[in-house]
């Protein structure tokens, strides 16, 4: 994923990976409740607030949800909806602007870039339409005065497609992630002896940024890159560190979430972006944390996975090794930046499969995410406007969204803990 990135699922193989990285959640009971999906509890007990404790719990299921289950080959995520009765009620989000107009405008640059048209049309959607749609939509933001007279707009304005999910119902699995805040150093010494890699010299590149593989001295490529027991056990990037962390498990963390701002000795800050991955599809491992019996289920959470290692720093690569996807970095100030090459906007910013969703568009997302409310984390309804700004090597298919939650702890602790199902709207301006 080109930002900071992951989340899936745990209590019944409920687990999470943002949108590049790996902050497991188990605690929440919603996301169970698929539409079509015949749930059975048994001793059902599941906090949905981070700190409440509460007995543990097992779940069997009748028929598990797949995500992550692909599109037949060459179909977009997006259906026009029809039935005006089907159109979401947009009111609710006149309340949830902070940053949408930054967004809306970082989207316009994009578009802007002659690269950008490569992507476009997307179905029926040219790319002059889509930024005929942004400038509208910009308009109404101005204009609206009241939750329904922006929903009355909306619906005046534009056409309405909804994602068809993971089966085709519309049913979206939404995660979050977030860009984490270490201390590191650029020179490496006793404390600071972690590093992360900039790109390396034989990754080999397609057009769109992927990895192609390994180049070798006489010139053939192989596929894939090293992975990550590889490139931390043989060391065959030595030379190309760019920065060192403290702690081996933050920079696990850095290399899934795909940013990072650092805090050097002198207070400063390095920032670190994406430039590339080893080619390696992600796998996330709080769930064998789970099967191992060294984390309880009901209690897994970003930070009590950093306190584990914490206590048992031994055990950091033995688990972080079964993820073998490995994220390369640049110095990137003025981040974090999506996919897209521009900046990602606190709960404005979404990360979605490029190859299936229309790049910088306005989307509409209504599902549920936590919030910090009198220092513990509640659940709360959410129907906000985003922009379509990134993707993540575990977002893929119509059924997952990321939504990025910003900078620092207490934001990663919430995207460890965004998992639920919702749905997943665009709009474009009616021909």
């Amino acid at each position: 994923m080109n930002s900071c990135h992951a989340t899936r699922r745990l209590a019944a193989h409920l687990y999470v990976t943002n949108t590049s990285s790996d902050i497991p959640v188990g605690e929440w009971k919603a996301i169970m409740r698929s539409q079509g999906v015949l749930l059975v509890w048994t001793v059902l007990a599941v906090g949905l607030c981070g700190g409440c404790e509460k007995p543990s719990e097992e779940i069997s299921l009748s028929a598990e949800p797949n995500y992550s289950a692909p599109l037949p080959v060459g179909e977009l995520a997006l259906r026009k909806v029809t039935d005006p009765a089907r159109v979401p009620d947009f009111a609710p989000a006149f309340i949830f602007q902070t940053g949408l107009a930054e967004a809306v405008e970082r989207s316009m640059n994009y578009l802007s870039k002659p690269s950008s048209t490569a992507y476009f049309p997307y179905g029926e959607v040219t790319h002059q339409h889509a930024v005929v749609s942004l400038e509208t939509f910009r308009e109404v933001l101005a204009q609206a005065r009241s939750g329904a007279e922006l929903d009355s707009l909306i619906r005046e304005r534009f056409d309405v497609y909804e994602s068809v999910g993971y089966d085709g119902t519309g049913v979206v699995f939404f995660t979050g992630y977030y860009c984490p805040i270490f201390d590191a150093r650029l020179v490496r010494d006793e404390e600071f002896k972690y590093p992360l890699y900039g790109l390396p010299d034989d990754l080999v590149k397609d057009s769109e940024g992927n990895c192609k593989g390994r180049r070798l001295p006489d010139g053939t490529i192989v596929p894939n890159y090293y992975d990550r027991r590889d490139i931390e056990m043989r060391l065959p990037l030595a030379g190309r560190e760019i920065v060192w962390l403290r702690d081996p498990f933050e920079a696990y963390i850095v290399t899934v979430q795909g940013s990072a701002k650092l805090r050097l000795e002198d207070d400063s800050f390095f920032e670190i972006g994406y430039v590339a991955n080893n080619g390696f599809d992600y796998v996330p491992i709080g769930l064998r944390l789970v099967e191992d019996g060294k984390i309880p289920a009901n209690r897994l959470s970003l930070q009590r996975m950093i306190d584990f290692f914490k206590l048992y720093p031994n055990e950091v690569s033995y688990y972080t090794h079964m993820n073998p996807r490995y994220v390369f970095f640049m110095p990137k100030p003025g981040g974090p930046f999506g996919s897209l090459n521009e900046p990602v906007t606190p709960y404005r910013s979404i990360a979605t499969d490029k190859d299936i969703y229309p790049r910088a568009c306005v989307a509409f997302v209504q599902t549920t995410l936590p919030a910090w409310e009198d220092g513990r984390i509640v659940q709360k309804g959410y129907h906000a406007f985003a922009l379509d700004q990134d993707t993540g090597g575990a977002i893929r298919a119509p059924g997952r969204c990321d939504v990025f939650l910003g900078t620092g702890d207490a934001q990663g602790e919430l995207a460890g803990r965004t998992s639920a199902e919702g749905r997943l709207y665009y709009i474009f301006l009616k021909q």
